[in-house]
């Protein structure tokens, strides 16, 4: 009869847990796009002194209810060179403290509040239509879901406590310190929350199912096992990034350490605070963090240096071929990811930008070596138009708002645009290196129009990154003037050349071919230039169905 019993409660707790961890995701992910943005400002402004650091750690991760969340925020600035290692590992060591506290708030019997929490977040999810209200309705319900799992766990551990194998297996586990310590920190690396297997081993303790100095032990396993997913998350993202991740794992490391062989001698001392075994685990887990933000908080600069010099910034070759700004962290808040994807994309034209000023270069003289740095630089512009597509995706596939969904096609038109561009700066390359093989000579008039039709494309083609970024109508209108002037220049050059060749001009005859297809490529790069200014003007309404509006 208890085998029946057992098993209908173990899949009622398994299900609770699922609830629980779901709750969690629910609450983290209304804040961060509802408040993303605000809660980055807040870490970025930190970086005064270590206590403000700190302290803004706390705040951040209470409100989002998760330290890896803030760890992977910091280790996004620390990459991108907007804070040092010292201020970065003070917030999170306010983050550790953080989630201690909402551990603390979750402890209390709330049970009345998750049914009123659910139902208002509803209410505001499905009727409201800006963002931000619906992402504090996803917040309010995930919040209640948590307190309703927390409530299932302990209503369905209490008859499990007389279960024979469970009890066998915690009082093996009870005897054998280092193995629960392990298994707890692998469950919280599984979950990506120490905060949901705190509160999971809080709920056990509180029923008799687990001993407190086993809770204890499981408690600085969680500690040790939420410094993983951060860990794990930096291994690619570079030295600045890690030290500050590798940083905050020593110090749970060392914090563990100290405290394991003393988990014994534990109970006794909580006991005379608070007599309840959930307060107790709940205490010692804020005790275990404030320790150790009160011991390192003091020697951050020295951790700092430390993780410099085993951690050396050391300078590769193929570092640009990285994306800078694509911060992976920023996705589930879309208006800070698309100002990250807007800078990746204007990095992008940068280099676009060197290319074109180089063709012109590479065309009128033989230079090998600059005509290849040339076609490296369009396979770097490939990739990263490829990642910064896969970027925008990932943000598309989150809750936008029309604004949002605007400067999505705004951005992926003007990053594939400048994909474009390369592409045929490539095949010019390749024409001005057929050129030299043929040992060919364009005319003095010839060259010299290239070169001016040249100058006015590349031009504009920093007017065009100036719509982009700027989104300014009149300069938008500007560009798309200069397509009429540019197909003027080109006609115009064009029936020179075609004067010189009925000149029967030795030089105009033998490079005609090249000399009508550099023209052409040239006003087909300027076609993909003045594209960009399109979808600005368009979200302006600025555009009819045909063609630009009187004035344009």
């Amino acid at each position: 009869m208890w085998h029946v019993s057992a098993t209908h409660s173990l899949i009622q707790l398994l299900g609770a847990i699922a609830l629980l961890l779901w709750g969690l995701h629910m609450v983290r992910t209304g804040i961060v796009r509802g408040f993303g943005s605000q809660l980055r400002t807040i870490i970025g402004r930190s970086v005064a002194n270590r206590v403000k650091a700190m302290l803004a750690g706390i705040g951040v991760t209470m409100v989002v209810q998760s330290s890896t969340a803030t760890a992977l925020i910091v280790s996004s600035f620390a990459s991108s060179g907007l804070i040092g290692a010292a201020p970065a590992l003070a917030v999170m060591l306010g983050a550790d403290i953080g989630t201690t506290l909402v551990a603390q708030i979750l402890s209390f019997d709330l049970t009345l509040l998750s049914p009123m929490l659910i139902f208002i977040g509803v209410v505001l999810h499905k009727t409201l239509e800006r963002t931000l209200h619906r992402q504090i309705g996803r917040a309010a319900i995930g919040l209640g879901l948590m307190l309703l799992s927390l409530k299932i766990i302990v209503t369905t551990s209490e008859p499990m406590r007389d279960s024979p194998v469970l009890g066998t297996l915690f009082t093996s586990l009870s005897g054998e310190p280092l193995i629960a310590l392990l298994l707890a920190a692998l469950l919280t690396w599984m979950a990506h929350s120490s905060l949901a297997v705190v509160l999971l081993v809080m709920s056990f303790a509180s029923t008799g199912m687990v001993s407190i100095p086993l809770a204890l032990t499981m408690v600085l396993g969680a500690n040790l096992g939420g410094v993983l997913p951060p860990v794990m998350a930096t291994l690619n993202e570079g030295v600045l990034a890690r030290r500050v991740t590798f940083g905050n794992a020593a110090f749970k490391v060392i914090g563990v350490a100290v405290c394991l062989p003393f988990v014994g001698f534990l109970p006794s001392l909580l006991e005379q605070l608070e007599g309840s075994a959930l307060r107790q685990v709940v205490n010692f887990h804020t005790a275990f963090n404030l320790m150790i933000a009160l011991v390192f908080i003091f020697l951050v600069p020295v951790a700092a240096r430390i993780s410099e010099r085993l951690m050396p910034l050391i300078e590769s070759a193929d570092e640009p071929e990285r994306p800078r700004f694509l911060d992976t962290t920023a996705i589930e808040s879309p208006a800070v990811a698309l100002n990250c994807a807007a800078r990746e994309a204007l990095r992008m034209g940068e280099y676009v930008e060197t290319m074109m000023r180089g063709v012109i270069t590479v065309i009128q003289e033989t230079d090998t070596m600059k005509t290849t740095e040339l076609k490296d630089m369009d396979d770097l512009v490939d990739r990263l138009y490829e990642d910064i597509k896969i970027y925008v995706t990932k943000i598309s596939r989150q809750e936008v708002d029309e604004p949002e969904s605007q400067r999505i096609t705004e951005i992926l038109s003007f990053a594939t645009n400048l994909e474009h561009i390369g592409d045929i700066i490539e095949n010019l390359l390749e024409m001005a290196a057929k050129k030299d093989k043929k040992q060919l000579r364009f005319s003095d008039e010839g060259i010299a129009e290239i070169g001016e039709l040249h100058t006015k494309v590349a031009a504009n083609l920093t007017l065009a990154m100036t719509v982009f970024m700027s989104g300014d109508i009149a300069v938008a209108h500007q560009l798309v003037k200069q397509k009429r002037v540019v197909n003027a220049l080109e006609r115009r050059v064009t029936e020179n050349h075609m004067q010189r060749l009925r000149q029967g001009r030795r030089e105009s005859i033998e490079t005609s071919a090249l000399h009508l297809d550099i023209l052409r490529d040239l006003r087909r790069i300027h076609s993909h230039i003045t594209a960009v200014a399109y979808p600005v003007l368009d979200a302006a309404g600025e555009l009819k169905k045909s063609r630009l509006k009187k004035g344009a």
